[in-house]
């Protein structure tokens, strides 16, 4: 069955494009899902204004990432906290207090966009790399002081 993707679907295609897959595929998966609509004549006439309006919109979108990503390329952020012994944290560092960090620097960065691996529970210096666009990556560095006590 022809069907015309109106999101896109891993291993199947994206927005817009008009795909032969079987039946039961279309039937029981994509059109309930409401990730594809049977390609007819008239449906293929009212999605094709659509689906050219998401692609500007996903060009944009990619575009404001890449602009954003040039403005982070090189930025150094501090974060001070408790430590002991052996330069260990009381606590430790989590996406979270990242975000709060760009924050501070004027970034609006959610931490679900921040990639650690784990919490950083030590001393240092680490590169952090940042999510911001499904095609777009990159690394700002982290250092992570000991807190002055009073």
């Amino acid at each position: 069955m022809k069907v015309i993707l109106i999101s896109d679907v891993e291993n199947i295609g994206t927005v817009g494009e008009v795909k032969d897959v079987k039946n039961g595929m279309a039937r029981n998966y994509l059109i309930p899902r409401k990730l594809a609509v049977k390609a007819t004549e008239s449906n293929l006439r009212a999605w094709k204004s659509k689906i050219e309006a998401i692609r500007l919109r996903r060009t944009e979108i990619l575009e404001n990432a890449k602009a954003l990503a040039e403005k982070l390329k090189g930025l150094e952020i501090f974060i001070h906290a408790k430590s002991g012994e052996g330069d260990r944290l009381f606590g430790s560092v989590t996406s979270q207090n990242i975000s709060d960090a760009l924050g501070e620097k004027g970034f609006d960065i959610s931490r679900r966009n921040i990639d650690l691996e784990s919490a950083i529970k030590a001393l240092g210096t680490y590169s952090i790399p940042l999510k911001l666009h499904t095609e777009v990556t990159q690394e700002i560095t982290l250092n992570v002081t000991k807190e002055e006590e009073k």
